[in-house]
């Protein structure tokens, strides 16, 4: 009974809660996606100040998704799994992976091996992911680091640094300026 009517909540975001339009034309819409994924679907903490924009995949459950305070998440990310901190800026199209495809045998089609397993990655508070950046599973990305547009996440990211490229190295440590 719990599952269907979890999945009752996830098909109503789907059908009508993610379809909203961007809060650029509508910031009502915003409103409504950050109480519902808060209140109803329970995988961020509700605050005023948080965006989730329009047509946001999010898995199925708080045990595969968990979203921390004064977030911004925009328009046509993919969050398959994570754990993400407070203050965390999330541009469009960014992907965060919590499974990939088998793929050891040559002799079984790699469609056929299955998946791996789950292993969420844990985005840290204050990270800005950069536009199209791919987070891959069960990598964590340390407080205050910036990924750069387009790069592939495959490894942990120190505190402090931005990283960019395929796949994502260091290019170089956030410093205080004053």
């Amino acid at each position: 009974m719990h599952t269907i009517l979890n999945k009752i909540k996830l098909a109503i975001y789907y059908i009508l809660v993610s379809k909203l339009p961007h809060s650029r034309y509508l910031s009502f819409s915003n409103r409504v996606r950050v109480f519902y994924v808060s209140k109803i679907l329970k995988l961020m903490i509700y605050d005023k100040s948080s965006y989730f924009e329009n047509n946001v995949y999010i898995s199925s459950g708080p045990d595969k998704v968990n979203i921390g305070r004064h977030c911004q998440i925009n328009e046509h990310v993919f969050i398959q799994g994570a754990v993400i901190g407070d203050f965390v800026m999330i541009a469009p199209h960014v992907s965060i992976l919590n499974t990939s495809h088998q793929f050891a045998s040559v002799d079984v089609p790699m469609v056929l091996q299955g998946e791996t397993s789950y292993k969420n990655p844990v985005i840290e508070d204050d990270v800005w992911l950069g536009r199209s950046a791919v987070i891959m599973p069960g990598v964590r990305i340390c407080k205050g680091s910036i990924v750069g547009a387009g790069a592939v996440v495959t490894r942990d990211v120190p505190p402090y640094c931005i990283v960019g490229g395929v796949p994502a190295k260091v290019l170089k440590r956030r410093q205080n300026t004053t």
